[in-house]
């Protein structure tokens, strides 16, 4: 594997880097001690300029090549945040923060990014100026499109962006990504339901709504059995169920949550439109009322189709054409990497972290084997996209 000399004696320096911030997650937007770690290594590599507070609680880091005639600069991105899980690993470099753990690898991405800013701050051997940004609030908090509103596309004249990703399952030392799109949007839904409670010996009196809700559910799943074409992909899952207090009483209320993963601003839009017409419908059947809150998250992570090539081509320069999956299947979680591509043209790639646990499990650990093929990935990338 062509990883040059300089990024494998940074391996061991690196998974210390990744181990200290393993063993203190933060949350969302409050990646305080992350984000003070990696501005104060940017200014210790060097960088040209280091900006902190972007989307609340991002770091930004601009690093100027040799030359910067091309006037051209690209993004590179990782996150920061941790989950709220409590971690099951046993391990030496375990979380010492009680219900918070690093299960989704992002103190691996963060380290990596890290590491490859250091490499490119040393040695320089580009065109025009990287970008390396160091996001909040991935899980849930929508850093992403924090960071992108606050101006820095256009603060920093970032015009491609990239983004990758550890994927257990995936062989240590292969990478995978296709063009177009290559995670779902991921919306979540409230339903609320609205009956009349009553006696549960005298149901005839009541309208029920454990029935309603019951019923919702049920036929919210004929959307992606009976409505989507089943070449096409869709998800739909409800995943809390809250009613009622005690036994004998018919709640007068019930509340559903879930969430809806697609691939398409068109499948998104009709799966949305079902879900209202099912939710409204049903409750109405059976004499009572519900209404459906439908909140759009993260859209369709889908990567440019050049940037895409371009990506693939920088992988395959550090682990071989043959270790490269490009036409991969898509996934159906979501990334909010997906507002940086809304922005500008760029692409995603999936690391393989090999076997193990799989992210957001408690017995998750980053894979520390693969941080040099990483920061070789970064590296290559702006090498080859800014060439001297």
């Amino acid at each position: 594997m062509p990883i040059v000399n300089r990024i494998s004696a940074l391996h061991d320096e690196v998974t210390a880097w990744r181990r200290d911030i393993h063993e203190y997650p933060e949350l969302q937007f409050d990646v305080h001690r992350t984000a003070g770690i990696v501005a104060d290594k940017l200014k210790e590599f060097g960088c040209d300029e280091i900006v902190t507070g972007i989307g609340k609680t991002g770091v930004v880091g601009i690093i100027k090549g040799r030359n910067t005639g091309s006037g051209k600069v690209i993004g590179l991105r990782a996150d920061m945040d941790a989950l709220p899980l409590t971690e099951i690993t046993g391990l030496a470099h375990a979380s010492k923060v009680p219900g918070k753990m690093h299960a989704c690898g992002h103190d691996g991405h963060t380290a990596m990014l890290l590491g490859a800013a250091k490499y490119l701050a040393e040695t320089r051997n580009f065109d025009g100026s990287v970008a390396v940004i160091f996001q909040p609030a991935e899980e849930g908090g929508g850093g992403g499109r924090e960071m992108v509103n606050d101006g820095m596309m256009d603060r920093f004249g970032i015009q491609e962006v990239y983004g990758m990703h550890n994927a257990p399952g995936l062989p240590v030392g292969q990478f995978a990504l296709r063009p177009g799109p290559l995670m779902a949007a991921a919306d979540r839904i409230e339903i609320l339901v609205e009956g009349k409670g009553g006696h549960a010996a005298k149901p005839h009196l009541a309208v029920d709504t454990i029935l309603i809700a019951s019923q919702i559910i049920v036929n919210a799943q004929s959307i992606v059995s009976r409505n989507v074409d089943p070449l096409q992909n869709a998800v739909v899952s409800i995943c809390a169920f809250n009613a009622g207090f005690t036994d004998n009483v018919i709640p007068q209320t019930a509340r559903l949550q879930g969430t809806v993963r697609t691939l398409t601003p068109e499948m998104r839009d009709f799966v949305e439109a079902r879900l209202h017409a099912i939710v409204e419908g049903t409750a109405a059947v059976f004499g009572g009322t519900a209404k459906l809150v439908y909140h759009r998250d993260y859209p369709v992570t889908k990567n440019h189709a050049d940037n895409a090539v371009f990506a693939g081509d920088a992988a395959a320069a550090v682990v071989g054409e043959n270790a490269i999956n490009r036409d991969t299947v898509p996934v159906m979680g979501g990334e909010d990497f997906s507002f940086m591509l809304e922005a500008r043209p760029g692409a995603f790639i999936f690391i393989g972290q090999g076997d193990g646990p799989n992210v957001h499990h408690p017995a998750y650990d980053f894979n520390d084997e693969i941080i040099p093929i990483g920061m070789s990935y970064w590296a290559k990338l702006v090498e080859s996209r800014l060439p001297a």
